[in-house]
This record gives structure tokens, sequence and C-alpha cells, in this order.
């Protein structure tokens, strides 16, 4: 069953699925729709579970579960799966590719693959100072306080060694 995620608790399982460009306005309503008849409906072995969704900066889609009220199992997993898969093939973005990490300068959202990730840290462009978002994170409590970091606090750190 679809739930506001204000009523989820912090415990709940997140999803991140990054977008390759950004989304138009148009297509969020759309995708918003697809995402919300589908958490409506998704269930654990026939019994509905209490999730949300939502598209941040035109560009993430997150799907949250509350694992308290029902986990998500093999098979309903693989039915987010394969619903973002028909969204991918009928927006034509990708979705699921992990080789490509995003930051943000301003108000805008760069994706970037991680060897020109790596070139922008090498002149300058990004620093230890620049939000990244960990994509990598599993609950609501961490998507709250840990999504959007600066580089210093994450992983990607590393292109500083």
């Amino acid at each position: 069953m679809f739930v506001d995620i204000k009523s989820l608790p912090e415990t709940s399982k997140v999803w991140i699925y990054q977008s390759n460009r950004e989304l138009l306005d148009d297509e969020v309503i759309k995708i918003s729709e697809i995402l919300k008849k589908f958490v409506e409906h998704w269930n654990h072995h026939g019994e509905g579970m209490k999730s949300s969704f939502v598209i941040k900066y035109n560009q993430f889609i997150v799907i949250i579960n509350d694992e308290s009220y029902a986990n998500a199992s093999g098979c309903s997993i693989d039915s987010s799966v394969q619903t973002l898969k028909k969204i991918e093939k009928e927006f034509n973005i990708e979705l699921f590719d992990r080789m490509k990490t995003a930051f943000k300068i301003g108000d805008n959202v760069n994706i970037v693959s991680l060897s020109d990730f790596k070139k922008y840290v090498d002149e300058g462009k990004i620093n230890s100072d620049t939000i990244v978002f960990n994509n990598m994170i599993d609950n609501l409590n961490d998507f709250n306080t840990k999504w959007e970091v600066p580089v210093k606090n994450s992983w990607q750190k590393r292109y500083f060694n």
C-alpha cells in the first residue's frame, strides 16, 4: 500500500536509482503515476507492504519500504526492478549504471563516470566540500542524513589521495 513517506519509520529500507539524465517535469509526473500504481499493489507473498517513493532533483528515484511491516523479498524486489526497467525503456533513461557518480554544484546535479570524477578532482573542479550523493545508503534515516554529503565524508574521498 502506498503511504506518505513521512509516516514511514527511519528504519525503512531504501533503494535509490540514479537516472543518467535529468527528467523533464512531465516525465516526473508520468513516472510518479507508474510508481504510485506499482507501490499501491507491491506485495510480499500476497501481503501488502507499506511503501512510498520520491523523485529527487528530477534525477533520483527513491523507493522506500517499511520492513517492520513486511520485508521485501526476492520476488517483490524482482517486481520493483521489472517496473524500473519498464520505466527505463519507456523514458529512454538508464537507472542501473553503478559506474557513474553524482555530485552537486550549486543547484545543478552532475552525473559523470568515475574516471571523469577523478579527472575533475585532479583539475580542481571538484573539491572535498563538493556535495556528492551516496546511493548505497540502506535506510530512511541515512537517506535523510547521509545521502547528500561533502566528498570528504563519502567513499569518493579516496580520489583525493
